[in-house]
């Protein structure tokens, strides 16, 4: 099971830029809003576009989607340490939880 990070310790990261954000909902959604600085990479992407995304298999990955009950960030995340990536977390509240806390989002 992936491990957890909690909403303010992503948003440290973040505002850290220690963490590449994953927002494993992609296409539409990461158009119209996702997190600061996240990259789109939906399940059925990750075989195909990991290595040329995430180059570094050590670097700190955080995935989400859009609430606890979306599987998606859990089999990115999953996915992810199949492939080898060591340092793998998963934001399960998703972006609806940060959109309620009030914090700031990107669109396309």
């Amino acid at each position: 099971m992936t491990a957890l990070i909690t909403r303010d310790e992503l948003r440290a990261a973040i505002d850290d830029g220690t963490v590449t954000v994953i927002d494993a909902l992609g296409g539409e959604y990461h158009a119209k809003q996702h997190l600061p600085g996240a990259l789109a990479l939906a399940p059925t992407e990750v075989d195909a576009r990991a290595a040329a995304l995430l180059p570094d298999h050590d670097a700190a990955i955080v995935t989400y989607c859009s609430n606890p009950a979306c599987p998606n960030s859990g089999q990115v995340a999953d996915r992810l340490a199949a492939l080898g990536y060591t340092n793998v977390r998963k934001y399960r509240e998703g972006i609806e939880d940060w959109v309620d806390a009030g914090l700031p989002t990107e669109s396309a």
